[in-house]
C-alpha cells in the first residue's frame, strides 16, 4: 500500500502529463434490479441458462419493444389517404376527407401533425437519452410503451367520439411523441451493454430491422381493419405495444451484472484509494498499483455537450439529420402518395396503398442487413454509408419517374429505394451510435452510450419531424417538387461524410488492411 505522499505525488506527476482529468464526486447511481419475471420462473436465471441465452433473449426482447414502437407509430400515414382529400376520381371528390383535414389546405394540416409528433419525439430523444443513463432502463422503457399505447388509443378515439378539432389530435400526437423518445435510447443502450464490438455492425443490421418489420406489422394491421373506421387502425397497435410492454417489464435484463453474468474482456474498475478519475490514455506511472488499466462507469454518465465533443459524433449526427428526413418522409407520406399517383393508369384503394408500401420497409430490412455486413467485412463504417447515399440517389430519381409505369416497375423501384435509403439510416442509428458510444476515448463507459445515441437520433429525429412537413406544403405543388426535395437531403447527407469518409480511408490504409485485400482478390 502506497503512502499517502506518494499518492499524492504520483498523481500530482500524472495530472502535470495531462493524460487523467479529476472528475467531481457523484452520488452512486441505483443498480438496476432482476426483472420479477424472473422470480416467477427461476429456471431463466444463471447458472441455469447461460450468457448466450441471456444475449439471444435481450435482441428478442428489444426487436420487439422497438418493433412495436414504429408498429404504433405508422397509423397516421396509413390513415392519411382517409382523413385527407381524396383523388379526383369517379368513386370520390376532390374534397372528401375527414375535417379538419378534409379540403385544400389538407395535406399541410396532416404535415403540421407530423411536426408536432416529431418534433415532440426530437425534443424528448435529448431528454431521454439524459434519463435514460441514470435510472433503469427496464422502467424507463416500459413506461415510454405504456405512455405510446395509451395516446395511440386515445387518437384513434377521436373518430369514434367525432372529434374534429385540430388542436385535440396535435396534443395528443405531441404527448404521444414524447413517450415514443424513450424506446430508442433504452433499447440501444441495453444491447450496448451485452454485446461488444466484434460483428457489431451485422448484428445490428439484422436487429435494426425492427424498425421496418415495426413498420410493416403497423401498416398491415392499420390497412387490414382501414374499413371498418380509421380509428382502429390506431386502437389495435396501440394495444399490441401495451401488451409487449408487459412482456419487456416482466423479463428485460437491462445488464448482465443484473443476473450475475460477465462479459468476455470486460475492463477491470480500478481507481486510485476512491479518487475517481477518468483516463484518456492509458497510464503507466512505475509505481506499483497505481493506475493499472482505465474505468468510466465508476464515474457516471458523460455529460451533453461532452458527448457532443466526442470525435465524428456531430458529422453522423448531422448527416442522419437529411437521411432520416428522407426516410421519415416515406414512413409518413408514402401510402399518401401511392393512393395519389396512378399505377399503369389506374389509382389504388386505400388499403391497397397501405399494404403496397409495406415494400419499401421490406428493403429497409433488407438494406439494414447488408449495410451492417459490408461495413463488418471491410470495417469501415462511413465508407458504407456514403455508398448507399451516393446509389440511393438514381434510385429515387427512377422510382418517381418510372414508378407508375406498372405494378412490377413500381415494386421494384420501391424495394430498391428502401433498401438504399435505410442502410445508412439503420447503420447511423445503430452500430456508429454504439461504436462513438464506446470509443476509446471513453473508454467503453456504457453510461455514454444512451447519450451519444440520442444526441444522433434526437439530430436525426429534427431532420424526420421537417420532413414530412416540407412533404405536405410542397406535395401541393406537385410530387416533382418532393423527391427533388428528397434528392438534394441525400445529397448534402453524403457530403456530411466525406471528410469522415477520407480520415477512415487513410487509417485503413495505414493500417495496410485493405492493401492485403487487394492483394488477397487479385
Amino acid at each position: 500500500m502506497l503512502s499517502k505522499n506518494a499518492i499524492v505525488s504520483n498523481y500530482s506527476r500524472v495530472m502535470d502529463a495531462k493524460t487523467l482529468t479529476l472528475a467531481p464526486p457523484t452520488p452512486p447511481l441505483p443498480v438496476p434490479q432482476p426483472p420479477p419475471g424472473l422470480a416467477l420462473f427461476p429456471s431463466l436465471k444463471p447458472p441455469n441458462k447461460t450468457l448466450s441465452f441471456h444475449q439471444i433473449s435481450v435482441l428478442l426482447l428489444t426487436f420487439a419493444a422497438y418493433a412495436a414502437f414504429h408498429a404504433s407509430r405508422k397509423p397516421p400515414s396509413i390513415v392519411k389517404s382517409v382523413l385527407g382529400p381524396q383523388p379526383q376520381t369517379q368513386n370520390a371528390t376532390a374534397d372528401a376527407g375527414w375535417p379538419p383535414f378534409d379540403g385544400s389546405r389538407g395535406p399541410h394540416r396532416l404535415g403540421e401533425l407530423d411536426l408536432a409528433f416529431l418534433s415532440a419525439y426530437a425534443v424528448g430523444m435529448y431528454l431521454s437519452g439524459h434519463i435514460g443513463d441514470r435510472i433503469d432502463l427496464r422502467v424507463f422503457l416500459t413506461i415510454g410503451m405504456m405512455g405510446s399505447g395509451f395516446f395511440t388509443v386515445v387518437f384513434g378515439l377521436g373518430y369514434f367520439f367525432s372529434v374534429h378539432v385540430l388542436g385535440f389530435y396535435v396534443f395528443v400526437q405531441i404527448v404521444c411523441g414524447l413517450f415514443q423518445s424513450i424506446g430508442w435510447p433504452c433499447v440501444v443502450s441495453v444491447l450496448g451493454n451485452w454485446f461488444g464490438k466484434s460483428k457489431r455492425g451485422l448484428i445490428m443490421g439484422v436487429w435494426n430491422s425492427q424498425t421496418s418489420v415495426g413498420n410493416i406489422i403497423g401498416s398491415l394491421v392499420a390497412s387490414s381493419v382501414l374499413g371498418f373506421g380509421w380509428g382502429w387502425s390506431f386502437v389495435l397497435p396501440g394495444v399490441f405495444i401495451v401488451v409487449v410492454g408487459i412482456v419487456v417489464y416482466l423479463f428485460l435484463v437491462v445488464s448482465p451484472e443484473n443476473v450475475g453474468l460477465e462479459l468476455e474482456g470486460k475492463e477491470v474498475e480500478m481507481n486510485v484509494e476512491g479518487l475517481p478519475l477518468v483516463v484518456s490514455e492509458k497510464v503507466e506511472t512505475g509505481e506499483a498499483g497505481l493506475v493499472q488499466s482505465e474505468n468510466a462507469d465508476s464515474l457516471g454518465a458523460i455529460g451533453f455537450l461532452e458527448a457532443w465533443r466526442l470525435p465524428n459524433v456531430a458529422p453522423f449526427a448531422f448527416c442522419l439529420f437529411f437521411s432520416k428526413l428522407v426516410a421519415y418522409t416515406f414512413l409518413y407520406w408514402l401510402p399518401f402518395y401511392i393512393r395519389h399517383t396512378a399505377v399503369a393508369g389506374v389509382h389504388l384503394s386505400h388499403k391497397t396503398s397501405g399494404i403496397l408500401s409495406t415494400i419499401f420497409d421490406i428493403g429497409g430490412v433488407v438494406g439494414g442487413i447488408l449495410a451492417g455486413f459490408i461495413s463488418d467485412a471491410i470495417e469501415a463504417r462511413a465508407v458504407t454509408s456514403l455508398i448507399f447515399l451516393l446509389l440511393s440517389i438514381p434510385s429515387l430519381i427512377s422510382y418517381r419517374i418510372f414508378g407508375s409505369i406498372s405494378m412490377i416497375s413500381n415494386v421494384t423501384l420501391m424495394f430498391l429505394s428502401g433498401l438504399l435509403v435505410n442502410g445508412p439510416y439503420s447503420l447511423i442509428t445503430t452500430a456508429v451510435s454504439a461504436d462513438l458510444g464506446t470509443q476509446s476515448l471513453i473508454k467503453g463507459n456504457s453510461r455514454a452510450l444512451a447519450t451519444v445515441s440520442a444526441i444522433i437520433d434526437g439530430t436525426g429525429s429534427v431532420g424526420a419531424a421537417l420532413g414530412p412537413l416540407l412533404a405536405g406544403y410542397i406535395s401541393t405543388r406537385g410530387w416533382n417538387s418532393v423527391f427533388s426535395m428528397l434528392t438534394v437531403s441525400i445529397s448534402i447527407a453524403a457530403m456530411l461524410l466525406i471528410h469522415v469518409v477520407k480520415a477512415e480511408i487513410k487509417e485503413k490504409m495505414n493500417e495496410g488492411k485493405w492493401l492485403r485485400w487487394s492483394v488477397v482478390v487479385q
